[in-house]
């Protein structure tokens, strides 16, 4: 996600310097802790919540189970890790709903609440509940017809009231979406450009007449330390049960994220990072703290592998591979899968291994490039690559309006991946060469330097258990 970028460098630095020493002692380690402190500042995350941090850590990585440790470098990124974790919520939690529910959207004009809203139906639809949005928001001119346009997109229902009364909108929309056999009502609310008492009391009013199962609040993650700030105020009148986080692919700096936690002890629920109306996802702190340290989420990529292929495909994938086979009839499957599993860069910062690539700039339109090199190959020739001889690499440069160098870098790419499939279908481990023009593994000129072996792992990781939020119900 972009919004980490700058601070994963950061840290990724202050924790380099460290690997590189065999040994550790407490002054290694407090100028650690120091650019520690200055990369959660630049991130503006909250000065209490980087106090508390450093604090927690620094404590651990002086304790003598560390420093007498015969890896104590990667002990301190162990610590960094779990802190991290600690600090973006521990634990996943999901919503635990039950038959009938009703989740009531707060939060400051701006933040993508209405957008929100949508994406968190479309994502309860896709689990089979049956959701219905109701248009309480009467604050923000068209938000009300926005909130039908995205309705129309999704295929569900938009409860409207003609009214200037939001907490009757609310009664009312509530009321006839429970008549229409609804099981999950989401109440898009009014906002304010900034907290204030009629706000508040206007969602109070809300909360109140519709007694949700989960009131969440939606917070722009552009806005840092003010996000904490906001967050704290809507829990103070509103008890919030959770956080949907917006504008996680954006420019922000990560301090929200890594604020609101400890500053309400509400958890994220929810992320959203991108402007389509798929891009919401549950939020898992284990997974955000290994990508912002540069270790990957190979579990979220498997996820999203498994989103975009069928059982068919991917059985029928991993059969080639243990083959050790890839054709470009596989290159035109694979294309499609990745589409399907969003922009590129971002699947290669869930790569163990890969943040090197996942930095440099990827022009997914060359992706289209090769497509049409592919496309204007003939059903044999794709089948046989092998066949492809210098008078046919001329038709196909011509036919797919490129160059016979691209065809040619083509070619050698497939070869190489190739040739890496035939290893993992071995059992052992490739070494991933540089990316090539096509955005292909491949040693290609200009490309970006080698990236080293992945490491094996031994053992599977196991998925924490959603935890049940106590409390108000």
């Amino acid at each position: 996600m972009a919004v980490f970028d700058t601070l994963s460098e950061r840290l990724s630095g202050a924790l380099g310097d460290l690997r590189k020493r065999g040994t550790l002692n407490e002054e290694s380690i407090s100028r650690a802790m120091r650019e520690i402190r200055r990369a959660l500042i630049e991130a503006d995350v909250n000065l209490e919540v980087i106090d508390t941090f450093v604090g927690r850590v620094r404590e651990r990585a002086l304790g003598e189970d560390v420093l007498k440790s015969l890896t104590p470098a990667q002990q301190v990124v162990k610590i960094v890790n779990e802190e991290l974790t600690e600090l973006l919520g521990a634990d996943t939690y999901e919503l635990d709903l039950p038959r009938e529910a009703v989740i009531l959207l707060a939060g400051l004009q701006g933040a993508g609440k209405t957008t929100t809203a949508a994406k968190l139906a479309r994502l309860l639809k896709s689990e089979g509940r049956k959701p219905a949005l109701v248009a309480a928001d009467l604050q923000r001119p068209a938000a009300i017809d926005q909130l039908e346009q995205l309705g129309r997109q999704i295929d569900v229902p938009v409860y409207r009231a003609d009214t200037t009364d939001a907490v009757e909108a609310a009664r009312s929309g509530l009321e006839r979406a429970r008549a229409d056999g609804i099981d999950t009502v989401i109440v898009d609310s009014a906002g304010r450009l900034q907290v204030d008492e009629e706000l508040m009391d206007e969602l109070d009013r809300v909360r109140k007449t519709v007694d949700p199962t989960d009131s969440l609040l939606v917070l722009d993650s552009m806005t840092g330390q003010q996000a904490a700030d906001v967050a704290r105020a809507f829990q103070e009148r509103i008890d919030i049960d959770g956080v949907i986080l917006t504008k996680l692919d954006g420019d922000a700096r990560g301090g929200a994220a890594l604020s609101v936690k400890s500053v309400t002890g509400r958890p994220i629920m929810f992320a959203s990072t991108g402007e389509k109306l798929d891009a919401l996802e549950v939020f898992h702190p284990d997974r955000m703290a290994s990508r912002i340290l540069g270790m990957g989420d190979v579990l979220s990529l498997i996820e999203r592998a498994e989103k975009a292929a069928s059982e068919e495909e991917t059985a029928e994938m991993e059969a080639r591979m243990r083959k050790g086979q890839f054709t470009f009839d596989d290159f035109l499957q694979a294309q499609k899968m990745l589409r399907r599993m969003g922009p590129l860069q971002g699947i290669l910062k869930m790569m163990p291994g890969m943040g090197q690539l996942a930095d440099t700039d990827v022009d997914e339109a060359k992706l289209g490039r090769a497509e049409a090199i592919v496309l204007s190959m003939t059903p044999r020739e794709r089948s046989m690559p092998h066949t492809i001889d210098g008078h046919r690499r001329l038709r196909i440069a011509s036919g797919s309006g490129t160059s016979v160098q691209e065809v040619n870098q083509l070619l050698e790419a497939r070869k190489m991946m190739e040739k890496m499939m035939g290893q993992m279908g071995k059992g052992k481990t490739p070494v991933l060469p540089g990316m090539d023009a096509f955005g292909m593994p491949g040693a290609m000129p200009g490309g970006p330097p080698s990236v080293a072996p992945l490491e094996r792992r031994s053992g599977s990781r196991k998925r924490k258990a959603n935890k049940k939020r106590s409390g108000r119900r």
